[in-house]
């Protein structure tokens, strides 16, 4: 159990330092005794929600009530000790941040924490706090998660209500959190989904092929024995391709439909204050910006066919594990031009349960060359719990 208190000391550069957000959490519950912290997208009552650019935080005035997801765990009994960095309005995937910094990955001091959830998951992984909450778009829980060894769930979409959060692209958002073991994962999930995890049972896994094809070879050999664990935990598994297309052709598909929503988002506000973003940031804002109507409907309209299809493939109740990060973390401080490619890629494994709204979970189970990796799985939409219970059964089998 961590501190309860404001945090006071950061070593790990994982939190807003312009910030003292600090909420103690209910006498009793059963998140008592725990602390968590919440990346600068969630509203807590008195405080400007910084979004990760200075820009946003200037031009916004404090919040006037907690978000509901901030309220819910202190309700439960858990404390929150601050806020955590982002990626500017969540448009990132690797943590870096150029106006407030790079947070620590203390699981590989030499990488990135992953974005844009990177303060939470710094935090989380290096023990600052017990949890932390994150949201996830196109892969904000997810990929940090893999990265810094942690669980990590983006849950069915609109399963947790959204109130009081800055959103990028309302159809794909979603907030999850983060810890480092399943337990403590799972008292989370049960305040947050409103529910508990005993008697289900997941059966019939699915291994992604043209998933587990995107990966490193590394990364799909460090995975492997723990697909076999969880094959045998659920009797046997079966290999599909999800993506009769290409998972490249999914993955467009969300490009398209989340870049125009994250420009109606925040549109009106970029032309009005012309803020200062990261060249990466502004270049796809630009992109988005242009995107046609025509492109939009299109796109719309394979999303429903990619939903069918995964309907089709999760039906009685299976679950499909792919890999969660094609790699282990990248190095800090690479160019922009160099990631270009790693980022479509990851983009390729998140788009799968961005495009249906399917709950998917990160387990921090392997390795590679001494960097985390994440194996997911992901269920029909509702089966956030049976995930969770999933995660719980590896780790006492493990």
């Amino acid at each position: 159990m961590t501190q309860l208190g404001p945090i006071t000391e950061d070593p790990l550069g994982a939190f807003c330092s312009d910030s003292d957000a600090f909420i103690p959490g209910a006498d009793s519950g059963p998140l008592h005794g725990l602390t968590f912290a919440a990346k600068d997208i969630f509203d807590v009552a008195g405080y400007v929600t910084g979004g990760g650019n200075p820009d946003w935080k200037l031009t916004h005035e404090p919040a006037q009530s907690h978000a509901w997801v901030v309220n819910a765990l202190v309700q439960a009994g858990a404390a929150m000790v601050g806020k955590t960095l982002t990626d500017e309005l969540t448009r990132g995937i690797f943590g870096e941040n150029v106006h407030y910094g790079t947070p620590v990955n203390s699981r590989a001091p030499e990488c990135v924490p992953g974005g844009s959830s990177s303060g939470s998951a710094s935090a989380v992984a290096g023990g600052l706090v017990d949890l932390a909450l994150g949201s996830d778009t196109g892969g904000s829980v997810r990929v940090p998660a893999s990265f810094c060894g942690l669980y990590g769930l983006r849950p069915t979409h609109d399963r947790i209500p959204l109130d009081g959060i800055l959103l990028q692209a309302p159809s794909f958002d979603t907030i999850g959190w983060f810890a480092r073991d399943p337990a403590t994962f799972a008292k989370a999930g049960a305040v947050l989904l409103g529910s508990t995890f005993d008697g289900l049972h997941p059966k019939n896994l699915i291994i992604a092929e043209d998933a587990f094809q995107l990966a490193d070879p590394a990364v799909a050999a460090a995975l492997r024995p723990h697909v076999d664990l969880i094959a045998s935990l659920l009797g046997g598994s079966s290999n599909e391709v999800l993506s009769p297309r290409g998972l490249a052709y999914w993955s467009a598909q969300q490009q398209v439909l989340q870049g125009r929503e994250a420009w109606e988002s925040v549109g009106d506000w970029i032309d009005l204050v012309n803020p200062r973003f990261s060249f990466e940031v502004s270049e796809r804002y630009t992109l988005a910006k242009v995107i046609q109507d025509e492109a939009v409907e299109a796109a719309a309209a394979v999303r429903k066919e990619i939903v069918s299809r995964m309907d089709e493939v999760l039906a009685g109740g299976a679950i499909v594990c792919l890999p969660t990060t094609v790699s282990p973390a990248p190095m800090k401080g690479q160019r922009v031009s160099d990631r270009h490619e790693l980022r479509l890629k990851n983009s390729q494994l998140t788009s799968i349960a961005g495009l249906c709204g399917l709950p998917q979970l990160t387990l921090p189970v392997a390795e590679v060359d001494g960097k985390p990796v994440g194996l997911s799985l992901m269920a029909g939409r509702g089966g956030d719990e049976a995930l969770i219970a999933l995660a719980q059964n590896v780790e006492a089998s493990g």
